[in-house]
């Protein structure tokens, strides 16, 4: 009786985010009309796990959320589109229009086409304390370390070490935030812009 209550909620407030929820005015309007209250409650009757303190923004897209595990003071930003398998840490913020991508097409095979063979979900996990730059991509199985920053645009195709600054397509280590771990290499450093939103030229 308590699977098909939680299976009712869950479609309830699927389908009322959107309808409705989805398309109420971003959280930082003085006329949201509690838009960030309303999606903050419906998804944490959607998603497999959400903290406190979220802030799921005008238009965000995450197929039916699942998958999805977002941290306290977490953000998903405004027009979002992510999916899961997805874990997302405390105290994230994501800009507008990132996309997160868990899954990929083959194409290995010529005799079948392209859009028959898709290859296996990889989870995507994000650590706390993660800046996510406007318009982003992250690709299927990436790991991105607690504290990493990824700059506007960014194409991240391999995993992103904590505390790392990375930027441009493909995207590159640019700095660490902590010194500590500053690159040796000459070949591989770029003194890229304090705020990620700026576009960060990849490494040469």
């Amino acid at each position: 009786m308590m699977k098909l209550l939680n299976k009712a909620v869950y479609g309830i407030c699927l389908m009322l985010y959107y309808l409705m929820a989805r398309h109420l005015p971003g959280s930082g309007l003085p006329y949201s009309l509690g838009s960030r209250a309303v999606r903050g409650f419906l998804c944490r009757r959607i998603f497999k796990k959400a903290g406190k303190g979220i802030n799921i923004e005008h238009g965000v897209f995450f197929s039916s959320g699942r998958e999805i595990e977002i941290g306290d003071n977490s953000g998903i930003g405004i027009d979002c589109r992510i999916t899961g398998p997805l874990v997302i840490g405390s105290d994230v913020m994501m800009g507008p229009d990132v996309m997160i991508f868990t899954q990929n097409h083959e194409n290995k095979r010529l005799d079948i086409p392209m859009r028959l063979q898709t290859a296996p979900k990889k989870k995507v996990i994000i650590g706390d304390d993660v800046w996510i730059a406007a318009r982003a991509i992250i690709l299927p199985g990436i790991t991105i370390g607690r504290g990493a920053i990824v700059g506007a645009g960014a194409v991240v195709t391999k995993d992103v070490p904590e505390y790392a600054v990375v930027g441009g397509n493909p995207a590159r280590i640019i700095r660490y935030r902590n010194q500590q771990n500053q690159l040796n290499d000459p070949d591989n450093q770029a003194s890229g812009p304090e705020n990620p939103e700026a576009q960060i030229a990849p490494i040469k």
